[in-house]
């Protein structure tokens, strides 16, 4: 990392679930962190307890979903941080349906938030991290975008092209000094399952503290290694 005493890391979807787990682990580490999500209230909430563990967190409000202003909102972030060693894409959203059931306009906005906004956050943080020939990239993809579900059809496809994101970025940028890892987690008892019509077992999920956990160890691994990818399951299996 550029500054061993203080890195900086940038997460998205700040503010509840696996984003708001991983900002605390990475607050007790040592680590300052730009939270970026859709509610400032939320997010200001996070902050305020993160500060108190001697870090500094600074709330951005931003909608991924507006993607054609992600990455030139996600430059400015930095700027304004002062800088960014770990970016963390964790923001996404769950779908239910068969391909064959669901609209255009349902596709494009999974795509939109699970894979474009993603794409504009990697390219909005790259100048900075290649004027420092040093970065780490996590993207939060799911296990659904190695083995995919039946009736989990646009989800299943932006994770899996998320994947594919992550390995070629990790292939373009490595020779810069940028690492990138793609975890994979199973099903993550989040709010996320609220919305969602589902009888899976949310005892048996994992917890976002444990995903987190295992983000905040990917972070810190040496500079001379990566978890190029990472499948995190819950020990019942799948759901």
């Amino acid at each position: 990392m550029t500054n061993l005493i203080k890195p900086k890391a940038l997460i998205t979807g700040a503010s509840s679930g696996i984003g708001k787990a991983t900002a605390i682990e990475f607050a007790k580490a040592g680590i300052d962190i730009a939270l970026v999500g859709r509610s400032k209230d939320k997010l200001i909430g996070v902050a305020g307890a993160i500060e108190a563990t001697g870090v500094q967190a600074k709330a951005y409000e931003l909608d991924l979903a507006d993607v054609g202003l992600v990455r030139e909102q996600i430059q400015l972030i930095a700027s304004d941080f002062g800088g960014i060693d770990i970016l963390v894409n964790n923001a996404g959203i769950g779908y239910i349906g068969t391909l064959s059931a669901t609209p255009l306009a349902d596709w494009l906005k999974v795509m939109n938030i699970n894979l474009t906004s993603v794409f504009q956050c990697i390219v909005g943080i790259l100048p900075t991290m290649r004027s420092r020939a040093n970065g780490t990239i996590i993207n939060v993809a799911s296990i659904a975008g190695k083995q995919p579900f039946p009736g989990w059809g646009a989800y299943s496809v932006s994770k899996a092209g998320l994947i594919a994101l992550s390995k070629t970025v990790a292939a373009e940028e490595r020779d810069r000094g940028i690492r990138v890892t793609a975890i994979c987690p199973g099903a993550v008892n989040t709010e996320l399952w609220d919305t969602l019509d589902s009888d899976f077992d949310r005892k048996a999920m994992l917890t976002p503290e444990i995903v987190a956990q295992s983000i905040l160890h990917t972070a810190l691994l040496p500079k001379s290694a990566v978890i190029d990818e990472l499948t995190l399951m819950p020990s019942a299996g799948t759901l």
